[in-house]
C-alpha cells in the first residue's frame, strides 16, 4: 500500500512525480478549456482565469501539467482556497499574496490529467506576458525548449533546481514582454 503524499519527504515525492517533458499536445489546450469551464462552475464570477506555463505555448516540449492562473481580489482568497479544496485541488504552498494548488497528484503517481493552480492578486500576471511574448516569438519559444530539454534529465528528481536553472531565462524575456505588452494592457 502507498504512503499518503501528506506523509512523503521532498525526496519521495520528486521521486514519484519526477520532471518530465513530453512533445506539444494539442489536447493540452482541451484540458484547460474543460477545466476552466470547471473553475468557472464554482469560483466568484468576477475572477479571472488564464493558462499559463509552457503547455499555453504553441509547439515546445512542457512537463504534461496544466498550469492555471486565476487572479481574485485578496478579499476573496480564503474563499477561493476553501471552494478549490472542496473540488479536488491541494494547496501546496501559500505567502501573502500567492496560493499554489495542485490536481492530480495521486499516491501511484501522475493522474492522466495534472494541473496546477495559482492564485494571485488580480494585475499579478508576469506569467501572462511571458506566454504571449513566447507565442508571438518562436524563435525565443525553441530557445526555451531547447533549455528545458538540457535541464531535464540532470534536474529530473529536483525539481526545485530545475525551476531555479530557468529563472533567468524567464526574467528576462518576462521583463521584455512586460515593456512590450503593458500599453496593450493598459488601452483595454
Amino acid at each position: 500500500m502507498s504512503k499518503p503524499l501528506s506523509e512523503m519527504t521532498l525526496e519521495e515525492l520528486w521521486k514519484l512525480f519526477p520532471i518530465q517533458l513530453s512533445e506539444h499536445k494539442e489536447y493540452w489546450k482541451d484540458w484547460y478549456l474543460e477545466e476552466e469551464k470547471l473553475l468557472s462552475s464554482f469560483l466568484p464570477k468576477d475572477v479571472k482565469i488564464y493558462h499559463i506555463g509552457s503547455t499555453a505555448i504553441n509547439g515546445i516540449w512542457a512537463k504534461p501539467i496544466v498550469d492555471i492562473l486565476v487572479e481574485a481580489k485578496p478579499t476573496e482568497h480564503q474563499t477561493i482556497y476553501q471552494l478549490l479544496l472542496k473540488n479536488s485541488y491541494l494547496c501546496m504552498a501559500q505567502s501573502k499574496n500567492r496560493m499554489d494548488f495542485n490536481k492530480g497528484y495521486t499516491s501511484d503517481g501522475f493522474a492522466e490529467r495534472v494541473f496546477h493552480l495559482h492564485l494571485k492578486d488580480f494585475d499579478n500576471h508576469d506569467e501572462v506576458y511571458f506566454r504571449d511574448y513566447l507565442n508571438d516569438h518562436p524563435e525565443v519559444a525553441k530557445e526555451y525548449e531547447e533549455l528545458k530539454l538540457s535541464l531535464w534529465k540532470p534536474f529530473e528528481f529536483d525539481r526545485d533546481g530545475y525551476t531555479m536553472k530557468k529563472t533567468d531565462f524567464v526574467q528576462k524575456y518576462t521583463k521584455m514582454a512586460i515593456e512590450k505588452y503593458k500599453v496593450r494592457d493598459i488601452n483595454n
